[in-house]
Formats: structure tokens, C-alpha cells, sequence
């Protein structure tokens, strides 16, 4: 069997030789072989030939079904199709499994048995009371997970019995399949951060230049370039033909910064805050590609996805694999062991793998969890680099139901330049996020609304 693909084959798995196929014995056929012994005890005692013949019988019966299970049990295969491969947390995937066999004979009753965690519901079940030679049977069964995470499908459990119910044999697929559940995530609103660049750099405070120095510095004519383009300046100089580059818009970069630090969060489960704060990260991070930056996920230990080209994700063909790259991160994520920002201050600061390397331009959206006085000066120094900074906190009094610590820790973000507003319990993002694109820049940025 392998994972997502129609007609990859898998075989049954040989647990022992022979000795482990006469364990399969079932009580009926066990029965068979003691009232076989017995009855050939007898006939030797009182010498009956007919009796001991009906021994032989009752034992041999037994021995060839096992014999023959033992023969054919690798002649059937399966397949799997994980029909999503990848699902939001309380979405459901479909499991098609189909199985063939591929022996010259017909195989007697098969009992299927898929092994699935227990997060995803129960053991899915099936009977197939006969396959014949070269035949197919296909069944599915439905998972669902309100937990994200990767959670493996499989191996496929096949028991296989002989007409008679006299041997039963339990063999096991080799390959399994990986369901992998990422976090919810909704759409956005298309706001305007405070100070943010467009995609493609059209805003008041972009610092990227439009174009290139390709689009400045001309190149010689080619043959089917349009004459309107000819640089008649340069062209005087060279003395031949040149014309203008095409323009090429260059993306601006978006990092979104998750605070994993277990410090930073109290509580467990999908309504906790930090669940929240994932949830959060990944329907900013899939926003922000449509409004065509080109992103990175950072976390506190200053790993970046995805993590060639500098940090940040490509456009095109490349973008959706980064997506998915960043999306399986966070459906695997959990809380770090750090108790500061240093190594996401660095990784922001640093020339090539942050935002420096843009010229000091784009947006950092962070989702930070508590903040002590020096954690917050750290984040507040961050705001230096990009064009936009938009910062929400999880105050764990706040989620716990206490009165909120974070008030201060906001101003200091604030007077830094930051957009930072404080996330209530079960806020609705997409309204956080509108309020944070029309929230304005500095100290008067309220936060904690609706």
C-alpha cells in the first residue's frame, strides 16, 4: 500500500513459517484434530481400519486448510487512497481501500481491519465473503480529528479463514498511510496595515524600490521587441539599438512570528490559547500569500519555513508548496522549551534569513503569548526592521479569567511603533484582524475589542 496512491500495491507480511500459520487454528479445527487423534487411538486399540480412517480424516482436514492459507496468503494485495491527504482540524478525510487477489484460486471469507488512532475514531471493520480469482472489493470508511497533528493509517489487518471455519490466520500489511490534520483556519478581510507595502509595492511607506536595476539599465535590441521600447538615449551612446528592460515588480516579504514557548501559555486543549494563537498563524500565513508576498513562519527557537531562498517562499508553483510546507509545521507544532525571543530577535534582525535583507521593508505579524519586561523590549526592538509591524498578545490571566497583566506590556509595543492589540478568550479572528488594519499607528492603537 502507499499513501494517496491508486494502484501502489502492498503485500501481506509473513509473521513466521509455518508453525506460526498451525497457531491460526481455530476451536472448531483444533476440535477436528482431538477427536482425529482420538479416534485413531481408538481404532488402533479395537482394530478398526474404517474407524481409523475417519481419524486420519479429521486430522488431515484441518492440516491441509492450514497448508493451504499458508500457500496463499501473499497473493492478495491492497491499496489505500487518503482522499484528503491533508485536512482542516473537525474536517473529514475518506479512506478507500481496495483489495485484489491475485492467485489462481478464490479465497474463502476475509475480514479487514484497519488500524487508525484513536483520535480519529474506531477501527473501521469489514467482511468480504469471497473474492475470486483476479477479483476486487473496495470499501472506505470515513476520519475525522478535531486534534491537529500527523496521525498514521494503517498497516491493513487481513484475517483470512478456509470454508470449513477450521483455521483463521491474522497477517498485516507492510505500508501505512499519514493523515496529517492542520489547523483551522478562516478567511481574512483584505485590510491595510498601518505603514504595510501591497503584495507587489504600492504603498506610501515601501521602502523596495518598483523595479530592479534591470528595469533601469538597458539591454541590446532583440529581434520582435516592440519599437516603443528603444532607449534612444542609451542608443546614441552604444551606438546600436537598446532598448528598456520589461519591468518586473518584486514581492514584498511578510514574516509571521508564532511564540511557542510553554511558558508563554497556560492551558490545553482546542480552546486553548495557544491553539488559538496556531490557528491564527495559519489563516494569516495563507492570507498573506493570496495578497502575493512571499512569507516565512518564524517561531521563538528562530526556526524559519520554509527554509531555503533566504526564509521565504517563492512565487508560482513554489508558493503552494511552501504553503504546505508551513501549514504541516503548524499542524505538528507544539510548545518550545525557551523562556525568551533572543533567537526570533536575531533571526528578524539578521541580514539574508530576515526581514534586513528587503531593505528593511515588509510586514511582521506576531503572535506573541505572555510577556515579562524583558521579552517585551525585545519584541518592541523587532518593530525596527519592517514596514508594518502587527503584534497579538494572549494575556494568560486573560484566558484564565483573571484581570489582565497585558495592558502595559501593549503600551510598550505600541510607543515602539507596533500594532498590538490584546486577544480576549475566543475572540473571532477575522474581527481582530480588521481592527488591526484600521487601528492606528503608535501609542492610541487600542486593542482588545469585540
Amino acid at each position: 500500500m502507499a499513501a494517496g496512491a491508486p494502484g501502489a500495491g502492498g503485500q501481506v507480511r509473513d509473521p513466521g513459517g509455518l508453525r506460526a500459520s498451525l497457531a491460526g487454528l481455530t476451536t472448531r479445527g483444533r476440535s477436528f484434530l482431538a477427536a482425529g487423534a482420538a479416534a485413531a487411538v481408538c481404532a488402533y486399540v479395537l482394530g478398526q481400519g474404517q474407524l481409523l480412517r475417519v481419524g486420519l480424516l479429521l486430522v488431515v482436514l484441518p492440516l491441509i486448510c492450514v497448508l493451504a492459507l499458508h500457500r496463499t496468503r501473499h497473493r492478495v494485495t491492497a491499496t489505500r487512497r487518503l482522499t484528503p491527504p491533508r485536512v482542516p482540524a473537525g474536517g473529514e478525510a475518506r479512506v478507500q481501500l481496495r483489495l485484489e487477489n491475485v492467485s489462481r484460486v478464490p479465497t474463502g471469507l476475509l475480514m479487514l481491519q484497519d488500524r487508525v488512532p484513536y483520535v480519529l475514531g474506531p477501527r473501521p471493520r469489514f467482511v468480504l465473503d469471497r473474492v475470486e480469482s483476479g477479483g476486487r472489493r473496495e470499501v472506505s470508511y470515513r476520519v475525522r480529528s478535531d486534534l491537529r497533528g500527523r496521525y498514521p493509517l494503517g498497516p491493513l489487518q487481513l484475517r483470512l479463514t478456509d470454508p470449513f471455519g477450521l483455521v483463521e490466520l491474522t497477517r498485516s500489511f507492510t505500508a501505512y498511510d499519514t493523515l496529517t490534520v492542520v489547523p483551522r483556519t478562516q478567511p481574512l478581510p483584505a485590510v491595510r496595515m498601518t505603514g504595510e507595502a501591497g503584495g507587489y509595492g504600492d504603498g506610501s511607506r515601501r521602502s523596495l524600490a518598483l523595479a530592479g536595476d534591470d528595469d533601469v539599465i538597458p539591454r541590446t535590441y532583440r529581434r520582435g521587441d516592440d519599437l516603443r521600447r528603444v532607449h534612444w538615449r542609451s542608443t546614441a551612446r552604444y551606438g546600436e539599438l537598446m532598448v528598456r528592460r520589461e519591468e518586473q515588480p518584486q514581492r514584498t516579504k511578510a514574516t509571521v512570528l508564532l511564540d511557542t514557548r510553554g511558558t508563554a501559555y497556560e492551558g490545553a486543549g482546542p480552546d486553548s490559547a495557544f491553539e488559538w494563537a496556531v490557528s491564527a498563524a495559519a489563516s494569516t500565513l495563507l492570507h498573506v500569500l493570496e495578497q502575493g508576498f512571499s512569507v516565512r513562519l518564524l517561531t521563538d527557537t528562530g526556526d524559519s519555513v520554509p527554509g531555503e531562498g533566504g526564509g521565504f517562499s517563492s512565487g508560482g508553483t513554489e508558493s503552494a508548496e511552501a504553503a504546505g510546507l508551513m501549514m504541516d509545521t503548524l499542524a505538528v507544532v507544539g510548545h518550545s522549551d525557551g523562556s525568551g525571543l533572543g533567537r526570533a530577535h536575531d533571526a528578524v534582525r539578521s541580514g539574508g534569513a530576515g526581514l534586513a535583507s528587503s531593505g528593511g521593508d515588509g510586514l511582521l505579524i506576531a503572535f506573541f503569548g505572555d510577556l515579562d519586561e524583558e521579552q517585551t523590549e525585545m519584541a518592541a526592538r523587532m518593530r525596527q526592521r519592517s514596514a508594518a509591524a502587527v503584534a497579538f498578545v494572549l494575556d494568560s490571566a486573560t484566558w484564565t479569567g483573571a484581570p489582565s497583566r497585558a495592558e502595559e506590556r501593549l503600551r510598550r509595543l505600541r510607543d515602539a511603533g507596533w500594532t498590538a492589540l490584546a486577544v480576549p478568550p475566543g475572540a473571532a479572528f477575522a474581527e481582530l484582524w480588521r481592527q488591526a488594519g484600521n487601528a492606528p499607528l503608535g501609542p492610541e492603537t487600542s486593542g482588545g475589542r469585540g
